[in-house]
């Protein structure tokens, strides 16, 4: 002993105290760490999502029709009501707007009765071939390009039937022209 001081006995490797309960324990890094340490894992969360579960049943078109129909009618009264706007503002970015969103609801109703149109077919197809197997013929499917086909067929008969069949020839050759001169290389003039 120098100097009054006493020599430390034995030195104690000591682990600190946790910074909140939650967390983890605190050991010192010159302990060896054991060759085969217990891990405990967290549980982990399990995210359902509806729309891909088993609980939720197999989606049916036709049953989301009949239960939701009555959104039909609330997106009528909405479209209404935009039109009402649209009269009714003077602002011009508030017009644009407005124009936008009916030209949207007007797209999205046109889409969906489109798909209605194309289901009918399918179903009124399926039925057919339901009836050529029951009297004993082999049953006859369509290709897609078939149904391409008889789809633009279909259209065209539409169109000549409203009128409108010359001003959709004359958009559709003049997009193709368009589509045409992208393609020509470009040619630079000296």
């Amino acid at each position: 002993m120098t100097c009054g001081k006493k020599a430390p006995h034995h030195t104690k490797v000591k682990t600190k105290q946790r910074q909140s309960k939650r967390g983890p324990l605190e050991f010192s890094a010159k302990t060896p760490v054991p060759f085969l340490r217990q891990v405990v894992s967290a549980k982990k969360k399990v995210h359902r999502d509806p729309r891909f579960d088993d609980l939720s049943g197999e989606y049916s078109p036709e049953v989301f029709e009949k239960t939701y129909s009555f959104l039909n009618s609330i997106k009528e009264r909405e479209k209404e009501i935009v039109q009402k706007q649209l009269k009714k503002s003077r602002n011009a970015e508030q017009q644009e707007n407005l124009q936008q969103l009916l030209k949207r609801m007007t797209q999205q109703e046109v889409a969906q009765k489109d798909r209605q149109r194309r289901r009918e077919k399918e179903l009124a197809l399926k039925k057919q071939q339901r009836e050529q197997a029951q009297q004993g013929r082999k049953p006859f499917y369509l290709k897609k390009s078939e149904k391409r086909k008889l789809e633009l067929a279909e259209k065209y008969a539409e169109l000549k039937r409203s009128g409108k069949l010359e001003s959709f020839l004359s958009k559709k050759r003049k997009r193709n022209a368009i589509k045409d001169k992208r393609r020509l290389p470009f040619r630079k003039d000296m």
